[in-house]
């Protein structure tokens, strides 16, 4: 199965480093020949190797505003943390109209749709109940982890819309009845903080239907600043309690209720992921989870610091009214397709084979040192063995078999040196000296 993904190499500025397969959640970077090299069935698109690399060697790749031409009718879908960019500069009908300015013929805010999909998500858990704790379907970076590292769980995912998925269907809805244009005259464009939500928009599952663009939000941050003063305000339709998805925590509080967790940040997502896999966790109602830093407001596609975006973004909706919006869509139509197991980290499609190359992965990583170093290329020496039963390393990559390999070489020289036939071996020094007649 081939794979869309946003972020990619630029092998040109890669150093090869290391740095990124150490922080790789999904162990899917490995450093060869010099270069870092991404495995595609892995690869997550959380954009922690964006934040990482001194190089800049990792970018995400998204549309732009050209893509706009495309359409009649163009509607921008802020995510509710694009707004902390700039709330320490404007009102939210300001950046809502400099947004707007852009080529935009009117403005869906992400928030309104995440209002709608918190009071679904709290009918649901209501009458839910299976397993326990839930897991919110929000970050898509979370829900690639869980398909690639905790495939267990996929079954815990809250089988409901994304915002942002449901902001497309209702903004396309509203441009049709606004303008009279067909379907495919309207053109949604989402405004994303990371890359994993642009790979979700381009890698829907089954029969879902998101937006039909998706621009980083890193690209159009000058812009929107550089409109802020002059740009004519856009009214807001979402509330409060909408706008706080954009940090941790703020989904959360919109869903209400007493046993909900929330955590934020790749490394700790995946150690309460490994909580709930070993059994842990069941009192737990529902798990907020967001891959980025402080929630979406630290998104690898962002600019500003995102404990100052989160501060900046409760206070700017700080005054705003809880709104409580009438839901335009059936139950139905709320629902989500499901989420299944990506198969990146089996070893082999035949089971038999998957065993033999088992053995061997667990008789090669016991010849390894267990240090986890990196300077092979692959981030630990159980990915390193692994790699070796797959054929794309070998043994002496790893330097500290090498060191131990020369060192025995080295030893073997000197001994057969010691063995040379008597016409093959040098003379002793007073022979040397001797005058030859005498010798």
């Amino acid at each position: 199965m081939g794979y869309f993904h946003s972020v990619r190499l630029e092998e040109d500025k890669c150093k090869g480093c290391t740095n990124c397969i150490k922080h790789c959640p999904t162990e899917a970077i490995r450093v060869r020949e010099g270069k870092a090299r991404i495995i595609q069935e892995r690869c997550i698109d959380c954009g922690e190797c964006i934040r990482i690399c001194p190089n800049h060697a990792k970018i995400a790749v998204g549309d732009d505003l050209t893509a706009l031409a495309a359409y009649r009718y163009r509607i921008a879908l802020p995510a509710p943390a694009v707004v902390s960019q700039f709330a320490g500069q404007a009102k939210l009908e300001h950046i809502l109209g400099a947004l707007k300015a852009l080529g935009f013929d009117a403005i869906y805010e992400v928030a309104l749709a995440a209002e709608m999909v918190a009071r679904a998500t709290r009918r649901y858990l209501d009458n839910y109940g299976g397993k326990r704790p839930l897991i919110s379907p929000a970050c898509p970076a979370v829900v690639g982890l869980i398909q690639v590292r905790f495939p267990s769980l996929v079954e815990q995912i809250l089988p409901l819309v994304t915002p942002v998925d449901l902001a497309a269907r209702l903004a396309r809805l509203e441009g049709m009845k606004a303008t009279g244009l067909p379907l495919e005259a309207v053109g949604t464009f989402f405004i994303s903080p990371c890359p994993a939500k642009i790979t979700a928009a381009r890698q829907p599952q089954g029969k879902r239907v998101g937006p039909d663009g998706v621009i980083p939000l890193a690209t159009v941050y000058g812009d929107i600043l550089k409109g802020l003063s002059s740009a004519l305000p856009y009214p807001s339709r979402a509330g409060a309690t909408g706008y706080g998805w954009g940090h941790s925590g703020g989904e959360n509080a919109s869903i209400g209720g007493r046993r909900l967790l929330e955590v934020d940040g790749i490394h700790h997502v995946i150690e309460v992921l490994t909580r709930i896999e070993a059994g842990d966790f069941q009192d737990i109602e529902y798990i907020e989870a967001q891959a980025c830093p402080g929630g979406c407001v630290g998104g690898a596609l962002m600019v500003q610091n995102p404990y100052l975006a989160k501060l900046e973004l409760r206070q700017l909706v700080r005054d705003l009214p809880s709104r409580s919006m009438d839901l335009p869509v059936t139950e139905k139509d709320l629902r989500a397709e499901p989420v299944y197991p990506r198969p990146a980290l089996q070893l082999d499609d035949d089971l038999a084979t998957a065993i033999e190359k088992m053995r061997r992965l667990e008789a090669t990583q016991a010849m390894l040192p267990g240090l986890d170093c990196g300077s092979c290329g692959s981030p630990s020496c159980r990915a390193l063995a692994e790699d070796i039963v797959q054929g794309e390393a070998q043994d002496t990559d790893c330097v500290f078999v090498l060191r131990e390999r020369v060192r025995v070489l080295a030893e073997e020289v000197v001994e057969l040196a010691r063995k040379l036939p008597p016409s093959m071996a040098r003379p002793e020094r007073g022979d040397e000296d001797a005058p030859s007649g005498n010798r």
